[in-house]
């Protein structure tokens, strides 16, 4: 990591959400919560309070980020799965059971999304703005909620490939949420929709082959 974990943390008002302003660019936000807990490890119950309306696009975006390294997809599963469930139900702010809340990352490594090695966040911020539209609209949340869930699912089980292409066009859709950008979310939506119908058409196979491999056994 750079030298900027080191700087003395920004102090905020104990009453200001650093979320709330509707054009705050992602890094800003992220950068200003890790100073809010300048502590080791900072928990997702408390990311989500501090995150105020933002909170269920860019905890699912740090969820998900992970997912795309082999192995780590079915660690996140459950709370992005619970996260979807409330959105597609119609919440505004998510409720993490207990013994998700008290789940943590290291600040470091949410501050590794504002480090200036990280160009990719750079690239997509001079893009992302706030535009607002259908899938900007309470209807495109519930949209974004139950598409996150199927997500989800497609993280828990298991599959070869079946991880990355779904999960890759949530992390957008949670960039076009976060920023309140209708066409961001669109782009979004068409990537989830093309890799879940990926994930679930080499699901089906594995399992069709299952079932003829146990015929051919018994």
């Amino acid at each position: 990591m750079d030298g900027h974990l080191d700087a003395p943390p920004v102090v905020l008002p104990a009453k200001e959400s650093c979320a709330h302003g509707a054009g705050a660019p992602i890094s800003r936000i992220v950068a200003e919560v890790a100073a809010r807990f300048p502590g080791e490890r900072i928990t997702l119950g408390e990311m989500s309070e501090a995150f105020g309306d933002r909170a269920f696009g860019l905890l699912i975006l740090l969820l998900l980020l992970p997912s795309l390294l082999p192995g780590m997809a079915s660690v996140f599963g459950l709370p992005v799965l619970l996260l979807g469930i409330q959105m597609g139900l119609g919440r505004r702010t998510p409720k993490l059971p207990a013994f998700i809340a008290r789940q943590s990352v290291k600040r470091t490594d949410l501050l590794r999304l504002t480090a200036g090695d990280s160009k990719w966040m750079a690239r997509v911020e001079t893009y992302v703005r706030p535009r607002p539209g259908f899938f900007t609209s309470p209807i495109g949340d519930r949209i974004f909620g139950w598409l996150t869930a199927y997500v989800a699912l497609m993280l828990i089980l298991p599959g070869p490939g079946t991880n990355g292409p779904p999960a890759f066009g949530n992390i957008v859709m949670a960039l076009g949420l976060v920023e309140h950008d209708n066409r961001v979310m669109a782009w979004g939506v068409g990537l989830t929709v093309a890799g879940c119908i990926f994930a679930t058409a080499v699901l089906t196979v594995v399992c069709w082959l299952g079932v003829q491999a146990l015929g051919w056994i018994f």
